[in-house]
């Protein structure tokens, strides 16, 4: 039995409060449907989804599942939990997120964003853009962007913009109309059981539309183009002189990217024209095309498009601007992959600062293990980086993988920057404290909790200011 949200129906969920079934939620409830959900602890999203009209509540029992339609657990939910046990003891089912978001995306004709990086940032831009463009897109994203307040909404227009997430091969189950490919690189390995049946996933997905919108700069994305991808019509985008939508006469600066879009004549004549970015950085900049196109392709006012995002005001955790003190500036990124890492130094380069201080925290020991000599060169436009231990993201520790790995493979290359090792998660402000000097950049790299480093830095320079 799948889900049908073609009527009025009620659905329990599990684990409500957490970022991703937070945003579902929500949006079941814009759709008119009665939802309910328990968490295990209170918090901002819990509140949130209570002021909205959602029954909501911290704690989990049994009965909490009783009179649901249907009942759906975050993937952070174990079998034993006892709302889970309650719900199968019935004889009732209890449904995946990728259900009920493939039951959403059901609704609504839909664009997929999907790569293995760039996905929230891309998404975000393109449910802003059709915003301004005049469809009033529904979305779910996996972030919350500054623009519109929330990464969940259920609008009147036609459309549905969805992040669609490769790290379980959960994206292959959102029947999309446009697919949009950012990059494919090694990740998520030890779920696909090798690089190989990863790429294939990417494939499928590009397939699976109408249309696809990939990203000629990339390698990986372009790989997909000399696949099958029977039903999809391709249209690529880049820098790259055979891009379908070219990016010609790009300038960077502190304050964004501008540049002029060139297309080919299958294009049916769309004049993209002169586009400003204010994100920092050619990778946001091609997120920008990606949303771009999909915007022209959903049949939205491009020019209205463009405005929005010349005015873009960033997504969480994305090149995140969070402060300054005694002349040094604070940025925070997600980045946790070779290739995102060069991107955001890239970016970092294009705000002028005197020295940009990376800061890294290698993320899970699996992906530390399976990539950690594609960090070399990864660092080359930082000018000193502070390594840490492995934030295990709830991994059980390798023997042998430690944050040192990353430090060997950074020191391998000739010119590397200057490196600095710390263990210890507790110690890296206090080293950081003295490391940094007036007219740095300190940028914090990874997806575990470093991005709480700049606020705790912030905290230490200015009492050391006014002491």
């Amino acid at each position: 039995m799948t889900i049908d949200l073609s009527n009025s129906v009620r659905v329990h969920v599990i684990g409500i409060g957490g970022s991703g079934m937070a945003a579902i939620a929500e949006v079941l409830h814009g759709m008119g449907h009665k939802v309910s959900g328990t968490d295990l602890y209170s918090s901002k999203a819990l509140d949130d989804l209570i002021d909205l009209g959602i029954e909501a509540r911290v704690g989990h029992v049994g009965e909490a599942t009783h009179g649901a339609d249907f009942v759906v657990r975050s993937t952070a939910i174990p079998d034993h939990n006892v709302e889970v046990f309650a719900t199968r003891e019935r004889g009732a089912r209890v449904y995946r997120r990728a259900d009920i978001l493939a039951a959403i995306a059901a609704q609504r004709p839909t664009v997929a964003v999907a790569g293995t990086h760039g996905k929230t940032t891309t998404s975000s831009m393109l449910a802003v853009a059709a915003r301004a463009a005049g469809l009033d897109p529904s979305y779910i994203i996996g972030g919350t962007t500054t623009d519109l307040g929330t990464g969940a909404h259920w609008g009147s227009g036609h459309w549905f913009v969805v992040e669609a997430d490769e790290s379980d091969g959960t994206f292959l189950e959102l029947g999309h109309r446009i697919g949009v490919v950012t990059n494919v690189e090694p990740d998520h390995l030890e779920h696909y059981g090798g690089e190989a049946a990863l790429r294939q996933a990417f494939v499928d997905f590009a397939a699976m539309g109408s249309r696809a919108i990939i990203c000629a700069d990339d390698q990986g994305a372009r790989a997909l183009l000399a696949a099958d991808a029977d039903g999809a019509q391709v249209v690529t985008y880049g820098v790259a002189q055979d891009a379908d939508v070219r990016m010609v006469d790009v300038q960077r600066s502190a304050r964004g990217t501008t540049f002029r879009l060139e297309t080919k004549n299958d294009l049916n004549g769309v004049v993209f024209g002169d586009v400003a970015v204010s994100m920092p950085g050619l990778h946001n900049a091609r997120n920008a095309v990606a949303a771009l196109v999909a915007v022209q392709e959903m049949g939205g006012d491009l020019s209205a498009a463009k405005r929005a995002l010349s005015q873009f005001g960033g997504v969480g955790r994305r090149f995140d601007a969070r402060g300054s003190v005694a002349d040094i500036e604070f940025i925070d990124d997600y980045a946790h992959l070779p290739t995102e890492v060069r991107a955001a130094l890239d970016a970092a380069t294009d705000l002028h600062r005197q020295r940009v201080v990376a800061v890294f925290q290698p993320h899970r020991y699996s992906r530390t293990e399976q990539l950690w000599e594609q960090f070399e060169g990864a660092f080359d436009d930082a000018d000193l980086l502070v390594v840490t231990g492995i934030y295990s993201s709830g991994e059980t520790p390798r023997p042998g993988i430690t944050g040192e790995l990353i430090v060997e493979a950074i020191q391998r290359r000739a010119g590397h920057p200057e490196v600095v090792y710390v263990e210890e998660r507790a110690a890296v402000a206090t080293q950081l404290q003295q490391l940094l000097q007036p007219g740095d950049l300190c940028i914090t790299l990874g997806a575990g909790d470093l991005t709480l480093l700049p606020d705790e830095l912030i905290s230490l320079l200015s009492n050391e200011t006014q002491a």
